[in-house]
């Protein structure tokens, strides 16, 4: 059974996945209509909160795919796995 920590650590989890997919579409949306736009920064610190949120929005909306330093997404996406792995192994097994 799930606790109450439990539920709101997955729901704020979930949530900071959420924004980060979204920070990605809104920067999109800001590039095609040529405004002022997000900066690189805050994007890449997102997608270490949430780089399933992040690495969705590269892909949907086909943005930041061509970026290099956009790749450490990927390695932030290997670590969450990682440590979601450890804890679920640690907490429930």
């Amino acid at each position: 059974m799930i606790s109450d920590l439990e539920l709101v650590l997955i729901i704020i989890y979930a949530a900071l996945n959420i924004m980060s997919f979204a920070l990605f579409g809104a920067d999109k949306r800001k590039a095609v209509k040529n405004e002022y736009r997000t900066r690189e920064s805050t994007l890449i610190i997102s997608g270490f909160l949430g780089p399933f949120g992040a690495l969705t929005g590269i892909k949907i909306f086909r943005h930041k795919t061509r970026k290099r330093k956009f790749k450490v997404i990927y390695l932030f996406l290997i670590l969450h796995l990682i440590l979601i792995f450890i804890i679920i192994r640690h907490f429930w097994f």
